[in-house]
């Protein structure tokens, strides 16, 4: 099967917004790119929005679950996908629309949902190896190490077009992240409170994007968050043995190389009440929610379910990240 981005066996996460990395003996094996002891870096099989997720079945199909306003959810007809990403963006009285990726084997984009900005105008790309969703935006990562943009320009989030060697991608509300075959990064849009200065990070493996902050994780499991640090979501320093992150609007999750979950800043909605947590694969982060992956295929969720994006019950095979 065609992977995301990079590749290596075991644990990883989803930002909503996603990229995709497993490890392979002692390094990342990549399209054209191989990078020493590198951790898992995020998985493309569950993906969370402001009201709905989503979840990457095993036979290529996707579930949805929440509110489909705008169509976000209409990705019944959806076949032989390989990763998922959902929209997200903080929530407001003003916000709640929202659009899903599907990246497909054969290295094309399908997008559904809220198009007011041209965020799902992605039918001409090929050669797409990972895709990640943020507000009013899409990005696709070539196999080249390029990346494209769909979307809102006014906050220089899709000025993507001078990217090269990179590997993973992240999207925040406003901002957007990428992750080069070197281990440093890159970020372009909003930075009115520094979530995109992430340009002196080093050695990173990683990278996840909130509302207003971006986070990054390193080769050794530890993690680093710049950006707004009022909800707490920031307060990752003392954090180890991460193997994965995900960034909600005013959250952060992490999975752990023990298979548990931690998470910091806004718990409103009991969006962080993950501690009890075991034998998760995979994470994802939306605005108000958050999503688990378990070996065996079922998922669990935390936080708001107002709109039923936490209805997850009878999904049971989803895709292992591995």
């Amino acid at each position: 099967m065609p992977m995301s981005g990079c590749w290596s066996a075991g644990i990883s996460t989803t930002s909503g917004r996603g990229s995709s990395a497993w490890r392979r003996g002692a390094g990342w094996i990549c399209p054209g790119h191989v990078i020493r002891h590198a951790v898992h870096v995020s998985s493309p099989v569950i993906a969370a929005g402001r009201r709905h997720s989503l979840g990457l079945c095993a036979d290529g199909t996707v579930v949805a679950a929440g509110t489909g306003t705008s169509g976000e959810c209409r990705v019944e007809d959806w076949v032989q996908v390989v990763a998922v990403a959902a929209g997200n963006v903080h929530t407001a009285s003003n916000t709640g629309r929202s659009h899903s990726v599907g990246l497909r084997a054969d290295g094309t984009v399908l997008a559904t949902g809220w198009n007011g900005d041209g965020q799902c105008d992605v039918a001409s790309w090929r050669g797409v190896t990972l895709v990640a969703a943020g507000w009013r935006r899409t990005l696709g990562l070539v196999g080249d190490g390029t990346v494209l943009a769909a979307g809102r320009l006014r906050e220089g989030a899709c000025d993507v077009s001078q990217w090269r060697e990179v590997v993973a991608l992240a999207c925040g509300d406003w901002h957007s992240v990428g992750l080069r075959a070197d281990g440093t990064t890159d970020a372009v849009g909003n930075d009115r409170r520094g979530q995109c200065a992430v340009d002196t990070w080093r050695d990173v493996a990683a990278v996840a994007a909130g509302y207003l902050h971006t986070v990054g994780l390193t080769n050794d499991g530890r993690v680093f968050a710049v950006g707004d640090r009022s909800t707490g979501a920031c307060d990752v320093g003392a954090w180890r043995d991460v193997v994965a992150v995900a960034g909600g609007s005013y959250h952060t999750v992490a999975v752990t190389a023990a298979g548990r979950v931690v998470a910091v800043g806004s718990n409103d909605f009991g969006q962080c009440d993950v501690a009890d947590w075991r034998g998760i694969v995979a994470v994802a982060a939306g605005s108000t929610h958050t999503l688990g992956l378990h070996a065996d295929g079922t998922v669990v969720a935390a936080g708001n379910n107002e709109h039923g994006q936490c209805d997850i019950t009878g999904w049971d095979a989803i895709r292992s990240p591995d």
